[in-house]
């Protein structure tokens, strides 16, 4: 009665002396490899041998380990004899109550696949195949990123582009992403990643491109995209506009900085400023010749201080006179102040440009980190520089061409100088010859470059079209609001970043990617663009994808019927030769791939690049058409890098292929890993860190998944004849210590479960090898086998045994499954109860039920492997079948329970005997007073907490282990015979009954 009262409690256990964790360290059982079962028996005499034959040992044709090209044919004939190519096509039809959705974003179509290619597919995958086990509709469809000037770059090679059409080039573009892309596929498909291959989705496909331009028109048509001439970061050595995406930044980059002066040449209202000289600093000398004004802030206090070294008067911040006057080796004396705001007024001649006289401006941007406080305002050349142009009207003249060459209007003598190199050299030697440089410091800082030439870019003015993204700004945080983000703390890059960007460049100056649908007035040069051009356009670049746009002549891209609706003739116009950002190409892909899903995603999920990059402009383009994200889950991983955490690099040597990592390489020490290994490396990692790859990481991983086989050939192996369906042995009526593994499994199942829904694939791999690491290998397996072995085969408690190995190797086997599809299919083969041909991943998820859920049976289990730690600690090193066992409780609670696993006194082949692996236990309210002398004592306390307290008992338990006075079995090797050389009772019943 108390089982079945305990059996309906939920409970809280507290262990006093003795963990709960502590019943699964025991390792002085008898000897057993669980996937070795010749070494059992381990000490083969004469008369052992007799009944080696008579013992149940485990049977499976499942190897312990795989290895080298006989892996790699078995992981590929298990993709193809379990229909790899075949299940993602066969969930879609599938009938199913729920829909899960990643969106995948492109990988660039330039090259061979790499380590961070298969980190993001596999996470992407493991999460995938979990979903369509537990029943899910899984919407996956790859795709690939394929304009762009990088792919262009590696086009065209050596060859100049002045020498070929837009189409050519186009056409060689388009040949070299096609290659990658098959090439990418073909590693991804072998990496088993499950996906709609036969449907990906290719940025430069007429459908996808006619569903961008929808996106841009209903963009333009809310004013969110113009057309504008201002300062955007320029490419000199790509010779095209960029995007703050398209950036690295150089935290080494060094720039000549320098000190320059402006002579005051009308001071402010009311100040006496006769002599002085503005004081500025500026990291791009070059930016000189363009200077329109310069800042200060209105707030901050100036002071006007005299050189000891000579009788110059420089006007500067009064906080930066200190760190100056150390940097110019001399004492600056203060020979008066000011507050900013009276700075207004006053005008500086330009060192530089003859009769040309600039401002001092307030500006918001003026900042006392560095320099003077006093900024050198050139409004072409810096976007702070272009706001205050724009406040107060100045001049917005570009000196630079788009190779980053001085024009003419920069003057004979810097004309054609590149304005990075010899230009900068050039304005210094300048500043220097008119008494205008005070000093020049290398300065070492963070600089953007070209993302793919790796140079320098500088900012220039250019008529680019644009995305007003100031605007979409606070709709784009409220939807972020929605949205839930892995790991939480990148939510505030996210923020930033849209901080950051008050406008997105969206034009460039290449021939690889989706024309801007625009139209040109040749005398004027307005642009002429509408719902009209660009309906047309959309649906030419649909039937025949964007090559139209040079292909077909100028009627037939802009017909009478649309002229119509606009005024001139078609002579009038010329198209646009600007190409979209490919950051709006990808960044549309919900428009193009997710109609199925209401364009939106369960997630999305990229490496943090994207933070500016993919998840942002995807952000942008939904939120201006749609109002809201097209992602409910954001899930930003880290970068791969080597084992030291070094960066990858081909110079370095360091870079994984992961080719060679499956197949194997040349070089001696490559060994072939296979594909799952692969995954177990991405499943493991730390995937909101930066994550490690090199030898030791992949040895470690092939280890452990060894170590994983080895349990589930011991798991096979003792299955072997058993039919489920036939002899599984109802929960009710199996022995206690087999419903507490179903208790357990049960609990593992959820663990795992709730793992997986969280993206967290490291933490599935810790829950898998402590399941079998501690409760399977180390506690239930060791307890288990002599029953397993020895008992009569269709006994109950060895069916009772099998039944629940049974549903562990089902509940392992489906749990690993989204991380190790070959090892689970390859597990399934040999799995009993169900068909040879069936595939796992068509059959569902963990079958596990909360019936299983016995608090009364863990708290009966828990308690006695309390005890049997107390026994085990007394006797280190010994092995405890050869010891008589006392256990001695108190009436009460504790006792009863074991009573449960104990009906009789003293007893060789009860529950609690099979727990303690003991010879004899004998079961008593206290200690014997005629305890042997060489009797081992313990003692300790176990809380019974039941119903949040409701129900709670603190029993005290003594131990007293006694060398046993039986001999060992020669079968079952258990001291439990009479006699040397006899059989136990247990094992002569079992050799009489079989024959």
């Amino acid at each position: 009665m108390l089982l079945h009262h305990l059996s309906a409690l939920g409970r809280t256990l507290v262990s006093h002396g003795h963990s709960r964790g502590s019943r699964l360290g025991f390792r002085g059982c008898r000897a057993f490899c669980t996937g070795e079962s010749r070494v059992y028996p381990a000490e083969v005499g004469s008369t052992q041998s007799l009944y080696r034959d008579t013992v149940l040992l485990p049977r499976t044709d499942f190897p312990m380990k795989v290895t080298g090209q006989k892996l790699l044919d078995q992981e590929v004939d298990i993709q193809k004899k379990c229909g790899f190519a075949d299940l993602y096509a066969w969930q879609r039809k599938r009938k199913a109550k729920k829909e899960f959705c990643v969106h995948d974003g492109p990988p660039y179509a330039n090259g061979d696949p790499h380590v961070g290619h298969a980190l993001n597919k596999i996470l992407k995958d493991i999460r995938n195949r979990f979903e369509m086990l537990r029943g899910r509709r899984v919407h996956y469809v790859p795709g690939w990123d394929c304009h762009g000037l990088p792919i262009e770059l590696k086009a065209l090679g050596e060859i100049k582009t002045s020498s070929l059409t837009p189409l050519q080039i186009r056409q060689k573009a388009r040949a070299f992403a096609e290659e990658a892309i098959a090439r990418q596929k073909a590693a991804f498909q072998r990496w088993g990643v499950m996906a709609d291959w036969d449907n990906c989705y290719y940025t430069h496909h007429g459908v996808y491109e006619a569903a961008q331009l929808q996106v841009f028109q209903e963009m333009h048509s809310k004013g969110f995209i113009y057309q504008d001439h201002k300062p955007v970061f320029w490419s000199p050595s790509s010779r095209t506009a960029l995007a703050e995406a398209e950036l690295e930044y150089n935290a080494h980059h060094v720039s000549r900085a320098i000190y320059a002066t402006f002579p005051l040449t009308t001071a402010p209202p009311n100040i006496d400023l006769d002599g002085v000289s503005v004081l500025v600093w500026t990291t791009q000398p070059w930016t000189i010749p363009a200077n329109q004004a310069v800042c200060y802030m209105p707030k901050a206090q100036y002071s006007v201080v005299k050189r000891a070294d000579s009788a110059q008067k420089l006007l500067l911040a009064t906080e930066r006179t200190a760190s100056l006057s150390s940097l110019l080796g001399t004492e600056l004396e203060t020979v008066g102040t000011l507050t900013g705001s009276q700075l207004e007024g006053g005008i500086c001649r330009h060192p530089l440009v003859p009769d040309s006289f600039v401002p001092l401006l307030p500006a918001n941007h003026v900042t006392m980190v560095k320099g003077t406080g006093l900024v050198h305002t050139a409004p072409a050349h810096g976007m702070d520089d272009y706001s205050v142009a724009s406040n107060f009207n100045l001049s917005v003249e570009c000196l630079v061409d788009e190779d980053g060459r001085f024009t003419e209007l920069a003057g004979a003598e810097l004309q054609d100088l590149a304005v990075m190199s010899e230009g900068t050299d050039k304005v210094i030697s300048m500043l220097r010859d008119c008494g205008a440089l005070v000093k020049e410091e290398p300065c070492v800082h963070s600089y953007p470059y070209d993302w793919r030439t790796k140079q320098p870019v500088i900012i220039r003015p250019s008529r680019q079209w644009f995305i007003n993204t100031a605007s979409l700004k606070d709709k784009a945080k409220e939807a972020l609001q929605k949205v839930h983000i892995l790991p939480e703390s990148a939510r505030g890059s996210l923020l930033a970043m849209l901080d950051r960007r008050t406008y997105w460049c969206i034009s460039r100056q290449r021939s690889w990617g989706v024309p801007i649908p625009v139209f040109y007035h040749k005398e004027t040069g307005k642009a002429l663009i509408n719902k009209y051009t660009m309906s047309h356009i959309s649906h030419l670049f649909k039937a025949k994808g964007s090559d139209c746009w040079w292909e077909l002549p100028l009627e037939a891209l802009l017909p009478e019927e649309v002229l119509q609706k606009v005024t001139g003739p078609v002579a009038d116009y010329i198209r646009g030769d600007d190409v979209l950002d490919i950051w709006f190409d990808s960044g549309t892909s919900w428009a193009a791939v997710l109609e199925e899903t209401n364009f939106m995603a369960d997630a999305y999920v990229e490496g943090k690049d994207q933070i500016g990059g993919w998840f942002q402009s995807s952000l942008l383009t939904s939120v201006a058409v749609r109002n809201k994200a097209p992602y409910r889950s954001l899930v930003v991983h880290g970068f791969v890098v080597g084992e030291k955490g070094e960066k990858m690099s081909k110079s370095v040597g360091n870079v994984v292929d992961p080719e060679v990592l499956i197949n194997g390489g040349k070089e001696p020490g490559m060994a072939a890993y296979g594909a799952d290994v692969l995954r177990w490396w991405a499943a493991e990692s730390n995937m909101f860190s930066e994550i490690h790859i090199g030898a030791n990481v992949l040895n470690s991983a092939r280890d452990s998944i060894n170590k994983l086989r080895n349990s589930l050939r011991f798991l096979l192996g003792n299955l072997h004849g058993f039919n489920p369906q036939v002899q599984a042995v109802a929960p009710a009526d199996m022995h206690y210590i087999d419903q507490y593994m179903l208790h357990l499994l049960h609990k593992y199942s959820i663990k795992v479960t709730d793992a997986y829904s969280e993206f967290d694939a490291g933490r599935v791999i810790r829950v898998l090898q402590a399941f079998i690491t501690s409760d399977l290998s180390s506690f239930y397996f060791s307890i288990i086998k002599d029953r397993l072995y020895c008992d009569p085969d269709d006994s109950l408690g060895r069916r009772s045994c099998q039944t629940v190995l049974e549903k562990v190797l089902d509940g392992v086997t489906r749990s690993m499954a989204p991380v190790l599809p070959h090892l689970a299919e390859e597990v399934y083969l040999h799995s009993p109860g169900h068909e040879e041909a069936q595939s796992l991943f068509r059959s569902g998820w963990i079958q596990s039920t909360s019936v299983w859920l016995r608090p009364g049976v863990e708290e009966m289990v828990e308690g006695a492997c309390a005890i049997r730690d107390s026994f085990l600690s007394s006797i280190p090193g010994k092995n405890p079948v050869t010891y008589d066992v006392t256990i001695a409780i108190q009436p009460g609670l504790l006792f009863e329970l074991m009573e449960c696993l104990q009906a009789e006194a003293t007893s060789t082949s009860s529950q609690l005997a099979e727990l303690m692996m003991a010879a004899r236990v004998n079961l008593t309210s206290q200690l014997p007073c005629d305890l042997p002398p060489d009797a081992l004592l313990s003692h300790g306390t176990f809380l019974i907490n039941l119903e949040g307290g409701v129900i709670r008992e603190n029993s005290a338990y003594s131990v007293a282990a006694v060398p046993t006075s039986g001999s060992r079995c020669p079968r079952c090797r258990r001291c439990t015979a009479e006699s040397v050389d006899s059989l136990c009772p247990r094992c002569r019943t079992v050799l009489q009954q079989s024959h």
